[in-house]
């Protein structure tokens, strides 16, 4: 049984049976406490998916991560730039009218989540790694241009079938 304290709690109670029902795990809560119980390898997807939930994710993202080959992660703005106007960090990473995150999360393949001083990854662990870099370099200041270059770059060749597998 994993214990979790929450402070979005009328959002998890709120898809509390769809959770139950996906992640085949117990839900019960007392005051901000949640506790989970079931299988442990259930537990641990479970309280991924309720981090996600926490952290803003909607439901139908925060639900990938159960899906074995989806991870989430989280990085501090703070760790990676020495700036104190951190809301002028943050504006560079969303963009004008969402436009950056929309363009990362198009070439990476990974869904963003901004939320006070952190970001939210949630990705295949190869496309990840690509997420973050790029991520990182936009918090350190490189020109959203490069940063999408270098990604167009790094994104790998669609396979193309030629119909000779079976």
């Amino acid at each position: 049984m994993k214990i979790l304290l929450l402070e979005k709690l009328p959002r998890i109670l709120k898809n509390k049976e769809k959770l139950e029902k996906e992640l085949k795990i117990k839900i019960t809560n007392r005051g901000k406490e949640v506790s989970i119980s079931g299988k442990p390898e259930d537990e641990y997807v479970a309280e991924k998916v309720i981090d996600a939930l926490e952290f803003g994710f909607s439901f139908s993202d925060a639900m990938l991560i159960k899906k074995e080959d989806f991870i989430l992660e989280i990085l501090n703005i703070k760790d990676y730039t020495k700036r104190k106007d951190l809301e002028r960090v943050r504006a560079r990473i969303i963009g004008k009218g969402g436009k950056t995150l929309k363009v990362l999360c198009d070439l990476t393949n990974c869904h963003f989540e901004l939320k006070d001083n952190f970001v939210g990854i949630i990705g295949e662990p190869e496309k990840i790694k690509n997420a973050q870099d790029a991520m990182i370099s936009l918090i350190q200041g490189s020109k959203q241009s490069n940063v999408y270059a270098r990604l167009e770059k790094l994104k790998p060749e669609p396979i193309v079938d030629l119909g000779l597998r079976k």
